[in-house]
């Protein structure tokens, strides 16, 4: 039985598709899921994805233990401690911690994909586990791209078309924009950082003097680390 492999290439599209049906992979790689990723990689209890910025700031005297994270277009939010830069996920910080989370584009994704049967997190730095994994479910497999504020961008569509590559097979029967994806990565992976250098988010970034997050982003195969919401905290998948 061949299984549908899809692409939603932007949060707006999701009540197009009934995610009951699906394990879904939430993508937004500058930064928030490469961030989840390697926090989780590098030891991380648990991370905490809200949608709000008061969720997040609410937590402070519910558990003040836990390590607030929130990011708005780009930048931390004043009066947390840090944002969602992959430098701040680092074993020294967060191992052995809980981290809640809030981002412009990642977490508002996730939240909205919470239907689905599994969601799992995936980045260029976990795409070959992530990948393997993938290919063991007998399951219809749902890519979500962040996007930017509910519109397209080509870094999440390069990353799904980098596991559409990956997963073409008899197993596998792919949407139209799963194909597109892949045409898109096809053209883009000798180059990746090349190609990406002209999006309109690195634009943003590189406007904020943090190109090495930007650079960090498309390092792959740096973790093994499958995150997967269980309840409402990412864990690493066992």
């Amino acid at each position: 039985m061949k299984h549908q492999l899809q692409v939603c290439l932007t949060p707006a599209l999701i009540p197009l598709y009934k995610m009951e049906d699906f394990i879904v992979v939430v993508i937004d790689i500058f930064r928030a899921t490469t961030s989840i990723c390697y926090g989780i990689e590098n030891g991380a209890t648990a991370i905490i994805p809200v949608s709000k910025v008061e969720e997040c700031h609410a937590y402070r005297e519910i558990e003040p233990g836990h390590l607030l994270a929130a990011e708005r277009d780009g930048e931390i939010v004043e009066g947390f401690d840090f944002g969602n830069s992959p430098f701040s996920y680092t074993k020294e910080k967060v191992a052995g911690k809980t981290i809640v989370l809030t981002t412009t584009n990642g977490t508002q994704a996730l939240h909205l994909s919470r239907k689905a049967k599994k969601i799992v997190i995936g980045s260029f730095l976990n795409l070959t586990a992530l990948c393997n994994w993938l290919k063991t479910q007998d399951e219809n497999i749902l890519l979500v791209c962040s996007g930017w504020k509910n519109n397209f961008n080509l870094e999440d569509t390069l990353f799904a078309g980098a596991v559409v590559e990956r997963l073409q097979s008899a197993t596998f029967v792919a949407d139209d924009p799963a194909i597109a994806a892949n045409d898109l990565y096809r053209i883009a992976k000798d180059d990746l950082d090349g190609y990406l250098k002209k999006t309109s988010h690195s634009e943003r970034l590189k406007a904020l003097g943090i190109e090495a997050d930007i650079e960090f982003c498309l390092r792959v195969d740096l973790t093994t680390a499958i995150p997967v919401l269980e309840g409402d905290a990412l864990v690493k998948l066992v």
